[in-house]
């Protein structure tokens, strides 16, 4: 028994119990589905986020990454992360608007099948031209470009979760559910970049960070339901790219406009001075070293995409 072959057959067992996960929540969701199928539907895919972080991992741990692997991951995603939540939040919250709902929820797998495209044509081209920092010794900050289909895809179980185990008690319109869908299919295809912490360092203010979170999620557990954590979290995720975004692009036009004033021939003034080195080190934490996406997106544990 060659057990290379074997190890080779671990990483996509894992991917294909990803996909499972992700048919069983649409079947589940098949039909009149009641608010208890949705809510299974839901853990199901929850279960495919367990999938989807360890198929990596195993791939790593056995030495098997493989171009099939790659694909597989990301085909895995659109059902799993794509399909099965909008199938989901149709028919939890969207099954009234008739097919207008049928396009909300449409939009979201859309979004999420070219982030996955767009993901895994930046990885390769990375892989291919293996483009180096300008600066000896820096180091990208691992970001991806676009919400990662499976924070979009955490956002909508989460609410269902919550709203099941609330009873049902938090009213939410179902205009706001498909207001919800549709930003969320606008960031997976914007090109605002989220951290993916596959960087970070044991420091003071991560540790001060953590404490933070860690206080938060137990006012949350005391006043409301553990439940809502994950929402707490995934949001937090989601203000922290969408407020590093604003902060980038008023240092970028801040460059731009002194590049403008050179240009021109006129001089800078103290203050303009004063901020370049500042805003560089706001742009080279936030974006990398030089700013470029190609260089800043990251394949997720060892060549098999993280999307």
């Amino acid at each position: 028994m060659n057990l290379r072959k074997t190890f080779f057959i671990l990483p996509n067992l894992f991917t294909l119990a990803n996909v499972f996960c992700g048919f069983f929540a649409l079947t589940l969701c098949a039909g009149e589905a009641s608010i208890d199928e949705l809510y299974q539907a839901s853990l199901a895919i929850c279960f495919g986020f367990f999938f989807d972080l360890f198929d990596g991992r195993v791939a790593r741990l056995t030495r098997t990454q493989s171009e099939l692997g790659m694909q597989l991951d990301s085909l895995a995603d659109a059902i799993t992360f794509g399909a099965a939540p909008a199938m989901l939040v149709y028919k939890w919250g969207l099954s009234s608007f008739g097919l207008a709902g049928v396009f909300i929820a449409f939009s979201f797998v859309a979004a999420g099948v070219l982030r996955l495209a767009r993901f895994n044509v930046l990885s390769a081209r990375k892989e291919e031209s293996k483009v180096q920092s300008s600066r000896p010794g820096a180091k990208p900050v691992a970001v991806f470009v676009g919400l990662p289909i499976p924070a979009a895809a955490s956002v909508i179980v989460a609410l269902v979760v919550v709203n099941y185990r609330v009873g049902g008690n938090y009213a939410v319109t179902q205009g706001a559910i498909g207001t919800v869908v549709v930003i969320l299919a606008y960031l997976m295809i914007s090109r605002v970049r989220f951290r993916s912490f596959k960087d970070l360092r044991i420091t003071k203010k991560s540790l001060g960070v953590i404490f933070l979170l860690g206080l938060v999620c137990m006012l949350i557990v005391m006043q409301l339901r553990a439940s809502f954590i994950f929402i707490f979290l995934i949001s937090a995720y989601i203000a922290l790219g969408l407020s590093e975004e604003v902060v980038r692009y008023a240092a970028e036009r801040r460059r731009a406009r002194r590049e403008a004033k050179l240009r021109a021939g006129e001089p800078l003034g103290p203050e303009d001075e004063d901020e370049i080195d500042d805003e560089d080190e706001v742009l080279r934490e936030l974006s990398g070293e030089d700013g470029d996406d190609d260089d800043v997106v990251v394949p997720d544990d060892d060549d098999r995409p993280a999307t």
